[in-house]
């Protein structure tokens, strides 16, 4: 379970509006039965407004989606579905919107 992972949203409530869930949590901490997810919502589709440095778009498997750092959450690692792609080449946007959300720098 790497760390910038993207997984298949598994929980029937949200998948509609949230289809993929990135994985933020630390590598280091993989033994853990949770981990610290984001939604990713299609930017087609987000309702959300746009906040660039708070909610970042990401290209995952060739579609763009809304990261939607403000709904940050701790799941069970049973929720996830299967990995759809990986976005560590975006880490430094990652890191970005939940500093922001956490220090609001």
């Amino acid at each position: 379970m790497p760390q910038f992972a993207v997984y298949e949203n598994r929980n029937e409530a949200t998948q509609g509006r949230f289809p993929l869930l990135l994985d933020v949590q630390s590598d280091l901490l993989q033994p853990l039965n949770t981990r610290v997810v984001v939604p990713l919502s299609p930017m087609a589709t987000a309702r959300a407004r746009a906040m660039q440095a708070l909610t970042p778009n990401l290209n995952v498997a060739g579609k763009e989606y809304l990261m939607v750092t403000p709904q940050l959450a701790g799941i069970s690692v049973r929720e996830l579905g299967s990995i759809v792609d990986t976005v560590s080449s975006e880490r430094a946007k990652i890191i970005g919107a939940i500093d922001l959300l956490i220090t609001g720098i």
